[in-house]
This record gives C-alpha cells, sequence and structure tokens, in this order.
C-alpha cells in the first residue's frame, strides 16, 4: 500500500515536468515572433558616408580641328603665271617659291631704273675727276716743283676728255651724288617689287588648294578686294580644336583647365588643356569660344573634323561630398540631409552646396567626414524617427563610377 502511494507520487512529478517542458517549448516561438515583429516595424534606411573626393563640374560639347594658321596666297603685283610648283596635298617649307609671275612692263622699269643709275654715276664721276684736277693744280701752283710736270698734264688730259664726254655735267660733286642716290633709290623700289612676282610660303605647311594654272592672270591683291589668289596654305601639325562654351559657365573657364578629347571619326581619346578663350560671348549665340591645341605631327587629324570634349571647369580636389540623391533641395533653394546618428535616429541638416557633378555634389558646411545620410526615398523618414541603417550597395556603385579620386 505504501510502495502504491511512492509511485504515485513520482508519476504527478513526472507529469508536472513534461508539462513544464511543453510550456517552455511553446513560448519560446512566441517570444521570438514577437522580437521579430518588432524588429521588422523599424524601417531600413540606406546610407552613405561623407567622404573626401574629387568633384568638378563638368561640361560635355562637340568642337571643331581647325588649322593652326590659313593663309591664300595672293600677288602683290599684276601679271600672268608663268611657272607654279605645287598642287594640292604638297608640303611646302618657309621661304619655297610656290609659284612665279611674268611682269614685262615692271622687268621694263627695272631695265630703266638702271640705266638711270648708271647715268649719275658717270656724272657723279666727271664731277670726281674736276675735282682731282683742281686739288693737283692748286698743289702745284703753292709749291713749284711738288708735282710733276707729267702728271699734271695727265690730270688734265683726263679732265679735258671727262668734260667733252659729259658736256652737261657742270654741276657740283655733292649734286651728283644726290643725283645718284635718287636713281638707286628708284632701281631699289622697281627691284623690290620684281621680287613680288614670286609667290612665296610664309610658313611650314600643306597646299590646300590651288586656284591658278600656267597662263593665268593675277590681279594685284593690294588693288582689288576680289582678286583671285595662287594657292591657300595651312599649317596642320599643330590643330586648334574650338568649342563654343555656353555663358552659365564661361566665367569658370580658365587657361590650363584639363579636358579630355574623344574624336568622333575614330573614336580615339586623348588629354589636353585649354590654351585659350575670347573672353567675350557671341551675341547671336551666347556662346564664349575656347581652343585647345593639339598636337598633329604625324597628321591623322584633319581640319574639319569633329571631337565630343569634355570639361572640368570649378574643379575642388579632395573635399566633402554626398551622392546627389542624399540632397534634398526645398522651394525656398535651401539643401537639407537626412543624418543618421549614433542612436540610429535620423536628424535633418542643412547645409551649404558647392560644385556638383552628375554623381556628386560638394557640401561646404552642414555635415563631417564620416556622418552617415540617407541616399534615397528621403520623403519616408521623418526628424527623430528610429531607422535600421544599411550601406547603400547601388550610391556606392555610383561613387566609385564617378570617378573621384580619395
Amino acid at each position: 500500500m505504501k510502495n502504491m502511494k511512492v509511485l504515485r507520487i513520482l508519476m504527478i512529478a513526472v507529469a508536472i515536468a513534461a508539462l513544464a517542458i511543453v510550456l517552455v517549448v511553446v513560448s519560446r516561438p512566441k517570444r521570438s515572433g514577437a522580437v521579430a515583429e518588432a524588429s521588422s516595424s523599424i524601417p531600413v534606411a540606406a546610407t552613405v558616408a561623407v567622404e573626401r573626393v574629387s568633384v568638378a563640374n563638368t561640361l560635355s560639347i562637340a568642337g571643331e580641328f581647325l588649322p593652326w594658321q590659313e593663309v591664300e596666297l595672293h600677288g602683290k603685283v599684276a601679271g600672268y603665271i608663268k611657272k607654279i610648283n605645287v598642287d594640292i596635298g604638297d608640303h611646302v617649307h618657309t621661304g619655297q617659291t610656290l609659284a612665279v609671275l611674268e611682269v614685262p612692263e615692271l622687268n621694263a622699269q627695272v631695265a630703266g631704273a638702271a640705266a638711270g643709275v648708271m647715268h649719275s654715276r658717270a656724272e657723279a664721276g666727271h664731277a670726281s675727276l674736276h675735282a682731282a684736277y683742281d686739288r693737283l693744280r692748286q698743289a702745284s701752283q703753292a709749291r713749284p716743283g711738288l708735282i710733276a710736270e707729267q702728271e699734271l698734264d695727265d690730270s688734265y688730259a683726263k679732265d679735258r676728255t671727262s668734260d667733252a664726254q659729259v658736256e652737261a655735267a657742270k654741276s657740283a660733286l655733292s649734286a651728283a651724288l644726290q643725283q645718284l642716290q635718287v636713281s638707286k633709290a628708284a632701281h631699289q623700289q622697281v627691284t623690290v617689287m620684281q621680287d613680288y612676282s614670286h609667290i612665296i610660303a610664309p610658313f611650314d605647311g600643306i597646299v590646300t588648294f590651288r586656284y591658278a594654272d600656267t597662263g593665268a592672270l593675277i590681279q594685284a591683291g593690294t588693288s582689288n578686294a576680289s582678286s583671285m589668289p595662287v594657292v591657300k596654305i595651312a599649317q596642320v601639325n599643330v590643330l586648334r580644336l574650338r568649342i563654343p562654351v555656353p555663358e552659365s559657365i564661361a566665367a569658370g573657364v580658365r587657361v590650363g583647365d584639363a579636358v579630355e578629347v574623344r574624336v568622333q571619326a575614330s573614336g580615339e581619346k586623348f588629354p589636353g588643356t585649354v590654351a585659350r578663350f575670347t573672353g567675350s560671348l557671341d551675341r547671336s549665340t551666347r556662346t564664349m569660344q575656347v581652343e585647345i591645341d593639339v598636337p598633329n605631327k604625324d597628321y591623322r587629324l584633319s581640319p574639319g573634323m569633329f571631337a565630343d570634349v569634355t570639361l572640368d571647369v570649378q574643379s575642388r580636389p579632395n573635399t566633402l561630398t554626398v551622392p546627389v540623391t542624399a540632397l534634398h533641395r526645398g522651394n525656398a533653394g535651401a539643401a537639407t540631409v537626412l543624418v543618421v546618428d549614433s542612436s540610429n535616429r535620423v536628424e535633418q541638416r542643412t547645409v551649404q552646396t558647392g560644385v556638383e557633378d552628375p554623381n556628386r555634389v560638394e557640401i561646404i558646411s552642414g555635415v563631417n567626414e564620416g556622418d552617415r545620410v540617407i541616399a534615397g526615398n528621403l520623403d519616408a523618414y521623418q526628424p527623430g524617427e528610429l531607422v535600421q541603417p544599411k550601406p547603400s550597395r547601388m550610391a556606392n556603385a555610383q561613387w566609385a563610377n564617378g570617378g573621384g579620386d580619395k
């Protein structure tokens, strides 16, 4: 009887222990579910850390390659083309004779001027001989016996012979010399004009057009604005890449700014720098002309080709930036970001922005390096709200592809 009572007590104890175990097992999932349900009610916020990178305002615009210099060569004097030595595509060098003009009347003027010089020299020679005889005669009279009679007679004979040949030459020696200088000047003038009958290359380049052939009549370029040129040459070992920059960023362009050039025809890419700009806007297009010097020693590029130019203006190296998607601009123009603080609560901050590129915005004030900012869907969060911050993979990928140097 006593054993039965003990057995019953043991069975009751086992039943109670089993019931306790069942209650514990059943209650655990309920508590885990409650915790999970409470955790799922906190919204997830994609965040990006504020970091220092290089940012620049960029402009991509099409430009055209132009020759470094280009000129149409005219004749300074009118005449017929006697000989033309070049054709299109020929490489020429400074001082090379490209064509020769035949100018008959100019040749006659040169001959006449040369005859005038000879006549003036004859007059000057007569005056010089007569003056020499006078000096000898005066010396002989002052000191008899100083000059030999034979030498005196020879000088006298020369004077008489010269006087017979040039009867009209009775002016003084100084007047004869002045007339000689006038004749030389006239001869030099027509000789220089005769030199203009040669068309000379003013610089190294390529003949890009030939307007005339042998025998063609060329009018003087100085007297006729519509006169036909002989050839056109262009210097292409260096090219000018000219782009029109809109007025919105014209003030930010500086000599030395870095650019990236992509030739449309070949897809070739190479870097460059701004060499010069006009400093004023074209009133019809509201653009400013900017030029980049492009070396072309192997002549792989031709004038007239187009290129896409990416121009960096207002560059800011190693500056605080946030993604464009993290910035909210109000109606009044104020910019704000949502910062996740150390307790994972949202804090709205007003920031001052600077330079902006397609992916990033410079932050001048309002945040610190390392702050976590919400990178998208900003309207879904309220200041003071508790969030679960998670690094945004998409924002980080755009950040890396943006090309910023950390």
